[in-house]
């Protein structure tokens, strides 16, 4: 989940974020980016500067602070994005699946109170003096200044925070109640989980010509692993240990003299080094099996093979696992 939460000023943002990092929420704030910059800078961090800077880096590109926000965000987590005050950030933010905006509202005369209660060093003495601010932040017509009114207008929830903290509080569980209710978690499928996880394994192969991986899989947990590369104690690929591949041998031609491993064949041979039974397992790998693996797989006791993209001569192979009854399945991630 992300949630934007974009209004007033102090109409309750803050206090809205700071209960939301209470439920595991990760923080960010436009704002953040801006400080960053005039840290940098060597500028002092008040609102006029604040709100100049800001206004300077989205000249850029009016989205450029959720831009840079968005860079920091991890798949895995929930996140809380505070000080939305431009409709192109708003934009920018929607293109992250569970993106929603919730817009912040008080009373001017509450709101008034809050800030003098704060009492941070520039804020308006009045009530009149604040609404003024508060008229220039709200609207603009050049499209790298905050408008502020614009992006209440494209809320896709709000919060009117005219009360108490627990009044408050008890909106913002409301709010994640009705999230909830609508959100479906995508996850992926075992063949696309892993397949994926095979490609990572892939990413350690050290072959010149390209890099494949198998994961031995049972009951649904992964029992071995290989990727292909030179035996144990030679030279890596990579290193110059294999004539063939550092030679860039046709496709197919010469197999008998490559000293690499396939990294089905590596698969099954560290599930023996290890003494793991592999029979009845399923093997995935990131491209069908050669001729040589097909037969290892089979006398192995394998009973499923799912892989990603086909190698180009595996039509012996098919017939092979066919006539052994081993399932064999693509799977294009």
């Amino acid at each position: 989940m992300l949630i934007g939460l974009t209004g007033e000023n102090c109409a309750g943002k803050g206090a809205i974020a700071e209960y939301l990092g209470k439920r595991s929420f990760y923080y960010h704030s436009l704002s953040d980016v801006i400080r960053d910059e005039l840290k940098v800078e060597g500028i002092e961090i008040t609102r006029d500067n604040l709100i100049a800077k800001g206004n300077r880096l989205r000249e850029a590109g009016p989205g450029v602070l959720a831009e840079k926000i968005l860079k920091k965000l991890e798949p895995d987590k929930n996140y809380v994005i505070d000080s939305i005050r431009n409709p192109s950030e708003i934009e920018v933010l929607r293109k992250q699946a569970g993106f929603h905006l919730l817009a912040v509202r008080a009373a001017a005369e509450k709101r008034f109170e809050r800030m003098k209660k704060r009492k941070r060093e520039g804020d308006p003495e009045t009530l009149q003096k604040f609404l003024e601010v508060e008229a220039a932040e709200a609207s603009n017509p050049e499209a790298s200044k905050q408008q502020v009114l614009a992006c209440l207008g494209l809320a896709d929830h709000e919060i009117q925070n005219d009360g108490d903290l627990e009044s408050l509080y008890r909106s913002v569980d409301q709010f994640l109640a009705r999230m909830m209710a609508g959100l479906r978690r995508e996850r992926p499928s075992w063949d696309m989980y892993f397949l994926n996880i095979a490609k990572v394994v892939a990413s350690r192969s050290n072959c010149m010509k390209r890099k494949v991986a198998a994961v031995i899989v049972k009951d649904k947990r992964i029992i071995s692993t290989g990727y292909n590369g030179t035996p144990r104690g030679v030279p890596n690929c990579d290193e110059g240990g294999c004539p063939r591949c550092n030679s860039f041998a046709e496709s197919g031609a010469k197999l008998e003299d490559c000293l690499c491993s396939h990294g089905e064949e590596n698969a099954i041979v560290q599930a023996s080094y290890h003494g793991i039974s592999i029979k009845d397992a399923t093997l995935y790998c990131t491209l069908s099996p050669c001729l040589i693996c097909t037969k290892m797989i089979i006398n192995a006791g394998i009973r499923e093979v799912v892989f990603n993209k086909a190698y180009p001569l595996n039509d012996v192979s098919k017939e092979l696992f066919k006539s052994a009854g081993v399932v064999l399945r693509q799977y294009d991630l």
